[in-house]
């Protein structure tokens, strides 16, 4: 029997490969394991997600599989084979990792859904021999071990980055871009049949979730999320690249492919994003910034915050060079998005709790900048990340928010940490115009809380960022604020109260 997990659903993770695969007669396992949702307060509509993939995969592949609801994985296993031989493909986390391996009658094959192997990665950093593991660097190994955009050894377009041309502000003449309308999926008897259990488990207070759910946005069967493909590439490639970095209060999709979701549970194989869009440059139906902004997402920083999650081990979940440790407050854990009245943040946390999903840019500038500026606890804003995003895994989210957003592991992953005063986000949106806050206020009445947030955040970690050259120039700007010392009252004064 060949066990799948619930982020194993596509085609790939039952094809025979090299030998590591299950035969085409192979019986399968799924197990619905109602722990999972006990032991973190998950999104409502990422529940929903992963029980309707689950369970749309189990009535495709019908009496090949077997389907156990149980309370635990370990009791769904022993129902199903009775202590029997099992395989599985290797899971996505380091606690599913260690679950199987200390299974005695579980075999593990390699991981799949990924364009990399993680023996191939580990050649790869062990003969950069201490150099930095940068991800531009990774980016352009993987293109030319796999003949990704490329002409002959050189990258198509004649430049490997084109992050340059993908940074542009949103046009301020609209309040949404001129793009065609996302895919959305239809529900259907199963989606009606998740929601029923979920309401029933949260009656009997078996388990409790956060934020809104329906009517699902993402897809749950290998179909719709090809037709997602296919819908992004036909009619919103062209416009993703320029805008990719922006955000618009009433277009929270912009041109972004909502794909993330639909790869992360294995309904689509990262190889076959990638060429499917490389294939649109080369017939001119796309430009090639758009197609490189896409393939970079995939191939370059999706694969690489894969690697690194195993690469770096369990232990870097605990970095936190920083030494923040406050917690989260309780607005921000619920997604009260009404308590806030910072315009950007108010809109970026109510798009969270109705949909459980923003893109890249509100992530990390809005949700990890805020929280890096107050000094959360690391360990406890990548948990929240996990939790209330549909996309969220812990591979996804121990590397992204640990390295990336909250600058935990002092520059491992990025050589600086990534947060702004609201002067970023005004260029980049168009969130702070109908703000009470103005963004180049520190202090007063109308102080920006990203902005004075930014200025206490670099007087903190002076000495750190001091010796940083992408920062040092912040450090010599804030000693010549006459205002820093009411900005460190003002900011002692917020606590831990919405902006």
């Amino acid at each position: 029997m060949h066990w799948l997990f619930g982020d194993q659903l596509g085609p790939h993770f039952l094809a025979p490969g090299d030998g590591d695969g299950p035969g085409r007669d192979t019986p399968l396992l799924m197990i619905e394991a109602r722990s999972v949702f006990r032991r973190r307060r998950f999104h409502r509509a990422k529940a929903h997600l992963i029980l309707s993939a689950m369970r749309h995969r189990a009535a495709e592949l019908g009496d090949r599989l077997t389907y156990v609801r149980a309370d635990t994985y370990r009791a769904g296993l022993e129902e199903a084979t009775g202590g029997r031989p099992v395989t599985v493909h290797h899971p996505t986390s380091f606690a599913a990792a260690g679950l199987v391996r200390a299974l005695p009658q579980v075999s593990v094959g390699p991981a799949r859904g990924f364009l990399v192997p993680r023996k191939d990665f580990a050649t790869w950093a062990e003969e950069r021999e201490g150099k930095s593991l940068r991800q531009e660097d990774f980016y352009r190994w993987v293109r030319r071990n796999h003949d990704v955009l490329m002409d002959g050894d050189q990258p198509a377009g004649g430049r490997w980055n084109l992050d340059h041309d993908n940074r542009q502000r949103p046009p301020r003449e609209s309040a949404t871009l001129p793009v065609g309308r996302p895919y959305r999926p239809r529900e259907d008897a199963i989606d009606d049949e998740v929601r029923r259990d979920l309401d029933r488990w949260e009656k009997d207070g078996d388990v409790s979730f956060v934020g809104r759910d329906g009517p699902r946005r993402f897809p749950a069967t290998r179909t719709e999320a090809r037709a997602a493909l296919k819908r992004f590439l036909a009619h919103r490639l062209n416009g993703f690249g320029p805008f990719e970095d922006a955000m618009l209060a009433a277009d929270p999709v912009m041109s972004h492919s909502l794909l993330s979701s639909s790869l992360n549970l294995g309904l689509l194989d990262p190889a076959e994003c990638v060429e499917r869009a490389e294939e649109e440059w080369r017939a001119g139906r796309a430009p090639i910034n758009s197609v490189e902004g896409f393939v970079r997402q995939i191939a370059g920083w999706r694969e690489y915050v894969w690697q690194l999650y195993w690469y770096f081990g369990e232990e870097y979940r605990r970095s936190n060079v920083l030494r923040h440790t406050a917690p989260l407050p309780g607005w921000w854990n619920d997604l009260d998005a009404d308590s806030v009245h910072a315009h950007c943040l108010r809109t970026v946390l109510a798009q969270v709790r109705d949909t459980g999903w923003t893109h890249h840019i509100p992530r990390l500038m809005v949700l990890g900048g805020y929280a890096l500026q107050r000094g959360w606890d690391p360990a406890e804003v990548t948990d929240w990340f996990h939790r209330t995003f549909v996309d969220g895994y812990d591979w996804v989210m121990l590397p992204n928010v640990i390295g990336m957003s909250q600058y935990a592991d002092g520059g491992r992953m990025t050589t600086k940490p990534y947060t702004s005063g609201g002067a970023y986000i005004n260029r980049m949106s168009d969130l702070c115009g109908p703000c009470a806050f103005k963004p180049g206020d520190r202090t007063g009445e109308h102080a920006c809380p990203y902005t004075a947030g930014y200025w206490s955040f670099v007087d903190r970690h002076r000495d750190r960022l001091a010796h940083n050259h992408r920062t040092s120039r912040a450090v010599r700007q804030m000693d010549r604020l006459g205002d820093l010392a009411e900005v460190r009252r003002q900011e002692r004064a917020r606590g831990d109260t919405p902006p």
